[in-house]
């Protein structure tokens, strides 16, 4: 059996090529790679410790040399690190052997009793876990969330003055600019855009129980609390400097939360984006070679805004699971944690491949003018806010009851409302404005709206 076709994910098989980015963070060999990239610069930060005269400081050259161990990091030291796993049956530990064995035949031997000097496992896990988190978000995902708010915004200004029937409740409303609905979720976007970009990831280093006990009873004169800020600030994460055993993943779960409303803005549009090809007012291209439906050979699904839903919801799902569950441990320390935080990977996948469908399906719309300008011009109804606005302008108490006496539950030509426009008591100069208005051109500041953006 291929390999493709024999992963029980589909995000390793069929979506594989859409998500192999991700790779780079959250694979195995990402994870060990991170919790390398750790110990290694805890090292180096123990070395210019001067208190800690038993470890000499390393040179720039020197700390160069051990950088490389995880810049250079291979499918083969990963599959190393995996093997004494096997033996250890605990991931952070093999990690510190697989040092051991990589520092025993240089010149940095004697600095084989400081790997890991005083940490917990979790020292290195949640700081290897939220620079994961953060390089993912900066090198792949949020790029191409940018993608989608250009294309957006393209559109946006591209559509800005076009009419199109509004639907409220699903029922005739005044009209709107089909590039004003496309700025909505631009706007909304960029709100989510400009909070995860502000947004900042906590990490902790304060041993077994969150006191430094370790680092204390061994260097007493160190200020522990001092140098875990420093070396946790070096790696780009915000100190918390008071927690249990663990880090409680507030700050993960503030990040996982915005990814949700993401996700909830993105299955809004596609719904939309659904709705209008649906009712014919925005079509598809056609691809040569592409099938709709295996037995009605003249239909083009909207498969990628469906693609992108669906994947938006699978996402949430684990999103919440996760930014719900990882707060929450057992006095100082369960292991409840472990096994899901290691999804992140997983749900950051099906937000991506869900952004890639939407710019998918973005990229092959097209607009229908004629089914539009049919649209608006069926439903002349639409027009009696402004008429009704008007008769009120001119001290008309009944100004409301007038208009749903002629327009409630029933469609008006313009004809209709056009002899009832005529039959009012109003200004020579009021009327020629209604009469003047059609739905193609009753929408407001709907187009100014888009210099906004």
């Amino acid at each position: 059996m291929a390999k493709q076709t024999a992963n029980i994910s589909p995000l390793d098989g069929r979506y594989r090529k859409d998500v192999l980015d991700l790779a780079l963070f959250f694979s195995e060999e990402a994870l060990v790679k991170y919790r390398i990239r750790v110990e290694i610069e805890y090292l180096i930060a123990l070395s210019k410790e001067k208190r800690i005269p038993e470890i000499p400081m390393l040179s720039s050259q020197k700390q160069n040399r051990l950088r490389k161990l995880y810049e250079r990091f291979s499918t083969a030291d990963a599959e190393r690190v995996k093997a004494i796993e096997a033996t250890t049956n605990h991931d952070v530990k093999a990690v510190e052997y697989f040092l051991r064995e990589k520092l025993a035949h240089t010149q940095h031997k004697n600095l084989i009793p400081w790997i890991h000097f005083a940490l917990t496992s979790e020292d290195v896990n949640n700081l290897a876990y939220s620079l994961m988190w953060k390089d993912a978000l900066v090198f792949v995902y949020l790029p191409t969330l940018k993608k989608v708010y250009r294309a957006l915004r393209q559109l946006a200004r591209k559509y800005k003055s076009l009419a199109v029937l509004s639907l409220t409740h699903g029922q005739p409303a005044s009209p709107t600019t089909l590039g004003k609905e496309y700025a909505v979720f631009c706007q909304r976007l960029l709100r989510q855009l400009n909070y995860l970009k502000a947004h900042t990831l906590q990490g902790k280093l304060n041993g077994a129980t969150g006191t430094w006990g370790a680092h204390h009873i061994s260097y007493p004169d160190i200020d522990w609390i001092r140098f875990s800020r420093r070396f946790i600030k070096s790696l780009g994460l915000e100190p918390n400097l008071i927690t249990t055993q663990i880090e409680p993943h507030d700050s993960l779960a503030e990040s996982y939360h915005a990814l949700v409303r993401v996700n909830s803005v993105l299955t809004d549009l596609c719904r939309d984006l659904w709705m209008y090809i649906s009712r014919g007012i925005l079509g598809q291209k056609k691809v040569a070679g592409e099938i709709g439906s295996s037995t009605m050979p003249h239909k083009i699904n909207p498969i990628f805004f469906e693609n992108a839903e669906g994947n938006f919801g699978v996402s949430n799902a684990l999103f919440n699971h996760l930014a719900t569950k990882l707060p929450i441990s057992r006095m100082q320390r369960d292991l409840s944690d472990s096994t899901v935080i290691r999804n992140q990977g997983v749900a950051l996948g099906h937000a991506l491949l869900g952004l890639k469908n939407l710019l998918k399906g973005l990229g092959r719309l097209t607009v229908n003018r004629s089914r539009i300008h049919e649209e608006l011009h069926n439903h002349w109804e639409t027009l009696a806010e402004p008429v009704q606005t008007v008769l009120r302008k001119s001290g008309r108490e009944d100004a409301y009851e007038q208009l749903k006496s002629l327009t409630r539950g029933q469609e008006v030509t313009r004809e209709q409302l056009h002899d009832f426009i005529a039959g009012l008591d109003i200004s020579d100069e009021d009327r020629k404005l209604l009469l003047s208005l059609s739905p193609e051109t009753y929408i407001g500041m709907a187009a100014k709206l888009i210099e906004t953006l």
